[in-house]
């Protein structure tokens, strides 16, 4: 009888840790990296206004125990990202959204080598079990309709090749309106960023999903 009873405790503190450890497991925090320029950077903004404090403060209400890392920097092209690649990894993300290429369409490069670069990075993702979530940039016009129509096929393009999770207009809602970008008409305010977040955060949810149906 002092046996069983012994056996009944022994069953109770093993089952008791691993509900503890599941339950750590599935709470535990997970990683997702913006890799980007200036416009994911936070460009004239106060750091709790940028798109990653703003993600994260959202997908927080939202239930998500996630990190949002900005990897941002001003001014950086499709190679420049490709080129910091590995120093921007080095916090370990588990997902990454790809928001590069604005600045390669405002100074008119050549869209082949943007499809490279993106390809490049996403193949580098890919090998590391790192889940994307690809942010589609469209050229202005005034480089002309070729430039522009072969600019933004690179990245449906991309997303199809890759299988990944597609945004296709980063922009969306807020490309080309006054009040919702800062005084020199490129950047999001604090408001265009709100609408930029309301536009991406079902693929941001299903991008977080995919990471955790695979952990």
């Amino acid at each position: 009888m002092l046996k069983s009873k012994y056996l009944i405790f022994f069953l109770s503190v093993c089952i008791f840790f691993e509900c503890g450890f599941c339950l750590s497991a599935r709470a535990e925090k997970l990683k997702l990296l913006i890799l980007g320029d200036s416009l994911t950077a936070g460009y004239g903004l106060l750091p709790e206004e940028a798109l990653p404090s703003q993600l994260q403060r959202k997908l927080k209400m939202m239930g998500y125990s996630v990190e949002v890392l900005n990897g941002g920097v001003s001014g950086d092209t499709s190679a420049g990202g490709r080129s910091r690649l590995n120093w921007a990894l080095a916090d370990k993300p588990d997902a990454v959204i790809l928001a590069l290429g604005a600045n390669d369409g405002l100074r008119g490069l050549d869209s082949q080598d943007l499809r490279k670069n993106l390809d490049a990075i996403i193949t580098v993702l890919r090998v590391n079990n790192i889940a994307v979530l690809l942010a589609g940039m469209r050229a202005p016009p005034n480089f002309g309709p070729l430039y522009t129509a072969e600019f933004n096929a690179v990245y449906p393009f991309l997303a199809q090749k890759h299988d990944i999770l597609f945004f296709p207009f980063f922009l969306k809602g807020v490309a080309a309106v006054p009040e919702l970008n800062q005084k020199d008409g490129i950047h999001p305010n604090k408001k265009g960023v709100r609408v930029i977040l309301d536009h991406m955060v079902s693929y941001v949810t299903r991008l977080i999903e995919s990471v955790r149906k695979n952990k």
